[in-house]
């Protein structure tokens, strides 16, 4: 038994060897484009998994930013070079499943692009400021409907996630509550504690900052288990609101143009890099669910049917960015 696993163990490290040497061809740096602002979660996960895939494949993996237009333009930087595994995204799946949504992108993101490899997950958390009256969601629910029409929710931008979640809640629950857009969760979470708005779904990496300092108190999380880091705060399903489910995965996307025996390569470094103890670490560090999946096809998958799932959102809702 001993023996075979070492075999196996000896096949799996040629494999690796061998992926990293072909590809490593070259000293010209991988580029790792973030379509999102500098240290802000995506830009620390690049760097987490660009460093050890640097050590990896013994090439350097460069970081860049290219924030704006709801992702387009770090895509589009990506789709502009060649398509050799050289230069990658790292995004969450919402550039890919939301925001074209509300956006016209200069190209069919599930056409024209690939998860390569997803590294984690994330949800979204029903929050609002710790000096609400109401002390658990169904308290949340009737302090809501007591106030009917008069009550606001945020989101962190307008055609994502988090207005949908509100839109979701108020319709199911016939609160009728006003929807206020924000430039991002920073601005948002600063007006709910601050009491201009009443509650808001935001991502776990933002509230739980301020759940731990008891200035926020969390309601509801979007996924079908609990979180590991909110274990006492139940599920959207458990609560009756199984529609309520939002949790994209964060990795890495290509060209859809990139031959099947470069996208095996990524696969191998990518695996190799995710699996290293240090690198989940700094993961759940930020507030992400470490989750490694190197299955391009199921996660197109599961994107498409995210992406058709929220554009039924919009057309029901109406929504449009502002």
């Amino acid at each position: 038994m001993k023996l075979q696993q070492l075999l196996r163990a000896l096949v799996a490290l040629i494999g690796w060897s061998m992926a990293f040497s072909v590809w490593a061809l070259g000293e010209r740096p991988v580029r790792l484009v973030v379509p999102a602002p500098a240290g802000g979660t995506m830009d620390i996960v690049a760097r987490v998994l660009g460093q050890q895939m640097a050590i990896d494949i013994g090439r350097p993996v460069i970081v860049e930013n290219r924030p704006g237009a709801g992702g387009a333009i770090g895509l589009q930087a990506m789709l502009q070079a060649p398509a050799d595994g050289n230069t990658l995204v790292m995004a969450a799946s919402n550039v890919l499943a939301e925001t074209p949504q509300v956006m016209k992108m200069p190209f069919d993101p599930l056409k024209d692009l690939v998860p390569i490899a997803s590294v984690a997950r994330s949800g979204v958390v029903l929050v609002t400021a710790a000096s609400y009256p109401a002390k658990d969601f169904q308290g949340l629910i009737a302090e809501l409907k007591a106030r009917k029409g008069k009550t606001s929710f945020a989101s962190y931008s307008p055609g994502t996630v988090s207005q949908y979640a509100g839109l979701i809640l108020s319709d199911r629950a016939g609160l009728d509550m006003q929807h206020v857009g924000y430039p991002g969760s920073p601005p948002a979470l600063q007006d709910l504690l601050g009491g201009q708005v009443d509650v808001m779904f935001d991502g776990m990496l933002t509230s739980m900052p301020l759940i731990k300092a008891g200035k926020l108190r969390p309601y509801a999380f979007s996924g079908k288990a609990r979180s590991r880091y909110l274990p006492d705060v139940p599920t959207t399903t458990e609560l009756g609101y199984p529609d309520l489910q939002f949790r994209g995965w964060v990795g890495f996307i290509g060209s859809s143009k990139l031959p099947p025996d470069v996208l095996a390569r990524l696969h191998a470094a990518i695996e190799k890099a995710a699996q290293v103890p240090a690198v989940q670490q700094k993961l759940m560090d930020v507030g992400l669910e470490p989750e490694l999946s190197i299955d391009s096809a199921a996660l197109l998958g599961e994107t498409r049917a995210m992406s058709e799932r929220n554009a039924a959102i919009v057309r029901k809702f109406h929504i449009q960015a502002n």
